[in-house]
């Protein structure tokens, strides 16, 4: 059994395992999105967002940092999916932001062409429904990163990102923000500070042990709720015993 599984059991109230599987799905405007998941894929998602959103009470977040503790760890991915889960179990409206400037992916995932999106909204003051593109015939909503070439750093400090989440808040039921992995850059840390907390992201066999723990540290250090972790592309077999648990 992976010793990152044993870490991520101390690291929230949420463990989620969802293998990697998907096929092509019909294209949007001539680009093919990647979203389309077999049947026990689509309920692991569908469990993750159950378990992280839509708890009794008062205390679940609205607004979540879906982070990668390494490159390749699969979050763009993992999010795109959790926000089409979520569309799915409520009739509100769900936003799905890319703020992964270093490698931004979300357009590819849906489809969707990448002229506007969130460093747009930097720039201007119209609403940030302006900014958002309406997956047709649902209730999700798509901000991609935008094509301007900035600093990622100065985006994520600015105090007009701090506003566009507060108002993302506002006019979405929920918003997932896809970020770049912990390990390599401060974006989730910003990021985290201005959602409701995060929801990591661990590769089975191959993301370090001691990185997962070093990223869990950095985020209860700076106070920033973790809300689940993913074990993704699991390939060994996991006893009854831990999935009761989950």
């Amino acid at each position: 059994m992976s010793r990152n599984f044993e870490l991520l059991q101390q690291a929230g109230r949420v463990e989620e395992i969802l293998p990697s599987r998907s096929r092509p799905v019909p294209s949007r405007n001539g680009i093919e999105a990647q979203l389309a998941l077999d049947a026990p894929t689509h309920e692991e998602a569908i469990k993750l967002v159950q378990r992280v959103f839509l708890l009794p009470g008062a205390s679940a977040p609205r607004a979540v940092v879906v982070s990668a503790i390494e490159t390749g760890d699969g979050a763009s991915w993992v999010c795109a999916h959790a926000g089409e889960a979520l569309a799915s179990q409520i009739t509100g409206a769900v936003c799905v932001v890319d703020a992964n400037l270093r490698s931004p992916s979300l357009h590819q995932y849906f489809g969707l062409e990448n002229s506007v999106g969130l460093t747009d909204s930097m720039l201007h003051e119209d609403s940030i429904r302006e900014f958002a593109q309406r997956l047709a015939g649902g209730n999700l909503w798509v901000i991609t990163s935008g094509p301007r070439s900035v600093d990622p750093r100065a985006v994520l400090t600015s105090d007009s990102l701090r506003s566009r989440v507060v108002e993302l808040k506002k006019e979405f039921e929920y918003v997932l923000i896809d970020a770049p992995p912990l390990s390599r850059y401060s974006d989730s840390l910003l990021l985290g500070k201005l959602a409701d907390g995060v929801v990591l992201v661990v590769q089975a066999n191959s993301t370090h042990r001691e990185t997962t723990r070093k990223a869990k540290e950095s985020l209860e250090s700076a106070n920033i709720p973790i809300w689940g972790a993913v074990l993704n592309k699991r390939t060994f077999p996991i006893p009854d015993s831990l999935y009761r648990r989950i």
